[in-house]
């Protein structure tokens, strides 16, 4: 069995560290990086954090429009699937990279296999929402992370090679935070206390690229009772430079780089909430016990809104400033994205549509009730 994998951003390098390492015991991984996060803070750190080995290719494409972008990895990726000759082509969430990359797979008549299918926001004014619709309707196996997301699929008619496996994230966050305990030392780095900060991540077109709502999410921001940590990304950075804003920001905010996974994962486990307009951070909140503030009108992660670990803000100064002043619980803990055990099941899938019968190097996986 010979898989290629397609990477390109920062959660899509912790989703593939979990399979990954599963797929390379049973069979052959060609890991491909698009190149669409190339800044070694965003890129190269993730994968000696994970112990990812380095991709045998990188397509090196960088920021461009979407199409464009998207474009340019579909003619890049095309020739390295003619080379590699794979059975499958592995896709994780839904990013330009995602999207190039079932364009391609369903051309060359391969496996299309997309992990976190079946999410929806039901904002089509999201570029992750076109991809993800998209990709889930060219992929012949379809992961689901929730009970949700498979019934979304099925309202949508998708029904045939659906699978619900859990979350990948799930899989990787448990073991990245035993060990950012042992190993970051970026709270201390910073002097910031466990439990006595917030985290806040800015990186969506929406929010930066609209002086109006930055200034809003800085208004909020800068009115919490306790100091904000804030790892920038080169885009917002750039934004806060272009609209004049940067003096402010890092006056009022703790201003700091992009960090790598452990650090990251260190900074979610010790806030006392976070403030983000990422899915992924969201989710990694909700599994780490952090209380989340959306700076989004909706989410494809309803079930932390549902039970009270997320609440939706959106780019809204008053909400924000009420969010992380009211001291608010939870309604409930459930577990709606699994054990723990998805990146086996994932490949157990794919050791089945791909008929790999060999019993000495099939991966088992406990059934999800």
């Amino acid at each position: 069995m010979r898989v290629c994998s397609v990477v390109g951003a920062r959660p899509q390098f912790v989703k593939a560290a979990v399979i990954s390492r599963k797929l390379r015991e049973v069979g052959e991984e060609v890991l491909v990086h698009t190149g669409q996060h190339y800044d070694e803070e965003l890129s190269d750190v993730f994968f000696e954090e994970l112990d990812i080995p380095e991709p045998e290719y990188n397509l090196g494409v960088e920021s461009d429009t979407h199409g464009r972008q998207t474009a340019k990895m579909i003619a890049a990726l095309e020739p390295v699937v003619e080379e590699t000759d794979p059975d499958a082509i592995l896709l994780y969430g839904d990013t330009n990279s995602t999207l190039a990359g079932a364009i391609v797979g369903s051309k060359r008549d391969l496996t299309v296999a997309h992990v976190e299918a079946g999410l929806r926001s039901a904002n089509w004014e999201m570029p992750e929402e076109v991809n993800r619709v998209l990709t889930d309707h060219a992929s012949d196996l379809c992961f689901a992370p929730s009970r949700a997301a498979v019934t979304n699929l099925a309202e949508e008619g998708i029904t045939e090679g659906v699978h619900w496996t859990g979350d990948v994230m799930y899989d990787a966050i448990l073991d990245a935070r035993e060990r950012s305990r042992r190993r970051s030392t970026i709270l201390e780095e910073l002097d910031v206390d466990e439990g006595a900060f917030v985290l806040a991540t800015v990186h969506r077109a929406s929010n930066t690229d609209e002086r109006s709502n930055l200034v809003s999410i800085l208004d909020g921001l800068s009115a919490a009772p306790m100091p904000v940590v804030v790892p920038a990304h080169p885009r917002t950075v750039s934004r806060l430079r272009e609209f004049d804003l940067w003096r402010r920001a890092t006056e009022e905010l703790e201003v700091i780089e992009p960090q790598g996974y452990l650090d990251f994962v260190r900074l979610l486990d010790g806030a006392e909430r976070v403030a983000t307009d990422s899915g992924g951070v969201q989710k990694e909140a909700f599994f780490l016990g952090t209380r989340c503030l959306t700076l989004r009108e909706e989410t494809e992660w309803t079930e932390t809104v549902d039970c009270g670990w997320n609440r939706l803000v959106g780019p809204n100064a008053d909400s924000i400033r009420d969010g992380l002043r009211d001291d608010w619980e939870p309604t409930s803990s459930p577990h709606p994205y699994g054990d723990g055990a998805a990146g086996r099941r994932i490949v157990r899938r794919l050791q089945e549509h791909l008929s790999v019968d060999d019993p000495e190097r099939r991966i088992e996986a406990p059934a999800l009730d």
